[in-house]
């Protein structure tokens, strides 16, 4: 016997409450018929001019909408919060867990039977996915796709070229009128990041849980084969549902973990931790710090994409996309964990053709020996820090300096090119109170810009600690998310200028050389600082509720699910 769609304990009931839910929608010039059993597919849509990246949503879901329609579907779509990475202060992830209410909270409470996300700018994706993880029906997602690379002067440029170009401008090297015109000539198309920034490894991250169509990564947001994608996206949510092909369904422990090897292959960024747990966590699959450092520990770089490697998103597809990569990974990956499109992941890659082995190289010859997410542990990071070894300079993945401490993003700003700054190449920037409670959000301001002083010396890269995240499109030998952070409290918090500190990565250790004796007495002496939190609204719920990023920095009290079932009308 045929299950009944969700959508008809609206649409389907008699009498008056059947009146009210159907009446109001026909004066959309709806016919009666389509609220007669088809199913209800919901186009949840992150569409905003605040949100350059997504701002060709509404072309992308009319493309949706056309499949949907071919399968016999209901198509209706909904807005809900978006996170534009490049305007939202004092940071996008703020939000992250907000909008993902939103989602969570819009998808239960209507007439819907399947949805597809669509998403694209960082924070977007994981919100997304993390409020459909807590009602859990039938989902998939559709990728906005990353923008052409740029042309400036000759040359390909990308987001993770704005750090280059902001050192060069630091020293004087870049004029403010040579930068202006960079502007125009990096976003000159719709999409996100063109490179592996945290965009572009969301969308992979994506593909490899087996949450959308093969090529959703890659195919950029220009190329009209995105909108093909789109199409055949629309046609497949309505047989998932027919399917009950629920979300829990695709998001195994297995599926997790192909996640997390693919990223290793790709350079992906560091954000993708904190998310994919985040995503963990609601879907109930028990994933740890650990599982990141333990399944991609010996994986090399194979997708040779910036900022660990030289090309972009768009040659990743026209090399053959990431089905190119997954198989590659053949002897690594779990085959047989099942994807939206009722294949498994390996039925959906193991004949992908690749067309350009200097952009998808092999595990026998990969572009860098070292990827994926190294998790360092020790007095200062005690429940775990994170590095990227393909953006760091591996002479200073084993390195022993002096601190240099600033605490807190305004110390920083304030101090970093003061000429009588006491610092040189060896020693260790430490930024205090970046982290989920302290900025808060947890903003991207890891990777310091160094001091104007050492870079005028030809100094490029230096060890830098602190609790906050960096973009995905950033580089260097960057330890990040420590936790627990400073303003909880954590080790971080009693650095002091002058404190020697050992990073040892290939041993996994992170250690401030400061006796237990000197630490408790210093913990007695600090306060937090969180004493100025604000009176109320949604940062004073987040301060309070937030877990630290170890855990995914989610809401302690939206971990989980609710499921879809409502049992009360609203008249």
């Amino acid at each position: 016997m045929e299950k009944k769609l969700r959508s008809q304990q609206w649409f389907g009931k008699k009498g008056k409450d059947g009146f009210i839910y159907r009446a109001w929608m026909k004066n959309q010039g709806i016919p009666h018929d389509e609220f007669e059993g088809k199913p209800v597919i919901g186009i949840c849509n992150t569409w905003s001019e605040l949100t350059p990246c997504n701002g060709h949503f509404r072309e992308l879901a009319e493309s949706v909408k056309k499949g949907v329609w071919e399968a016999g579907g209901f198509p209706l779509e909904f807005p809900v919060t978006s996170l534009g990475e490049t305007l939202i202060k004092p940071t996008a992830m703020l939000y992250r867990n907000l909008a993902s209410m939103d989602v969570e909270e819009s998808i239960r409470a209507n007439p819907i039977d399947g949805v597809v996300l669509m998403c694209g700018c960082d924070k977007t994706t994981p919100s997304q996915i993390m409020g459909a993880c807590s009602v859990d029906i039938p989902t998939l997602v559709i990728s906005g796709g990353p923008m052409m690379k740029g042309r400036w002067r000759g040359k390909y440029i990308g987001t993770s070229d704005v750090w280059h170009m902001a050192e060069q401008y630091k020293t004087g090297d870049l004029s403010q009128e040579e930068f202006v015109e960079a502007e125009a000539c990096m976003a000159r198309t719709p999409g996100h990041c063109a490179v592996m920034g945290t965009a572009s490894t969301m969308a992979s991250m994506v593909e490899a849980l087996g949450l959308s169509l093969p090529n959703n990564a890659s195919i950029p947001a220009a190329d009209s084969r995105r909108k093909v994608l789109a199409h055949l996206s629309g046609r497949r949510i309505v047989d998932m549902v027919r399917e009950e092909m629920y979300l829990s369904k695709i998001l195994t422990r297995e599926a997790f973990e192909n996640a997390i090897i693919v990223n290793a292959a790709i350079g992906g960024s560091t954000n993708f931790v904190i998310h994919l747990l985040a995503i963990a966590g609601r879907i109930g699959v028990d994933l740890k710090l650990d599982d990141f450092d333990a399944l991609s520990h010996d994986i090399p770089l194979i997708a040779n994409i910036q900022p660990s490697g030289e090309h972009f998103m768009e040659d990743l597809y026209y090399s053959g996309g990431l089905p190119a990569v997954i198989k590659e990974l053949e002897s690594l990956i779990r085959k047989d964990v099942l994807t939206v499109n009722g294949k498994t992941m390996w039925e959906n890659c193991n004949a992908a053709p690749c067309y350009d082995r200097d952009v998808v190289g092999t595990l026998e010859n990969p572009f860098k020996p070292q990827s994926g997410m190294a998790v360092v542990k020790g007095n200062l990071a005690i429940n775990g820090a994170v590095i990227k070894p393909s953006a760091a300079t591996p002479a200073l993945m084993t390195h022993r300096g002096k601190a240099v401490v600033f605490e807190n993003i305004e110390d920083y700003h304030a101090r970093v090119d003061d000429p009588d700054l006491d610092i040189d190449a060896n020693s260790i920037m430490v930024l205090k109170n970046v982290g989920p409670k302290g900025y808060p959000g947890m903003a991207e301001v890891g990777n310091m810009t160094l001091p104007k002083k050492l870079l005028e010396q030809g100094v490029t890269d230096m060890v830098r600690i602190s609790d906050g995240r960096m973009s995905g499109t950033g580089y260097g030998t960057v330890v990040l998310h420590v936790s627990p952070e400073a303003s909880a409290g954590g080790t971080l918090a009693l650095v002091q200028n002058g404190d020697w500190i050992s990073l040892d990565v290939p041993n996994r250790s992170l250690h401030l050389e400061v006796s237990d004796e000197e630490l408790a007495e210093r913990r007695r002496e600090w306060e937090s600082q969180l004493r100025a939190q604000p009176p109320r609204g949604y940062v004073n719920l987040y301060i309070q509720h937030v877990e630290q990023a170890h855990l995914g920095a989610d809401m302690d009290f939206l971990k989980g699910k609710s499921g879809s079932v409502v049992t009360r009308d609203s008249h």
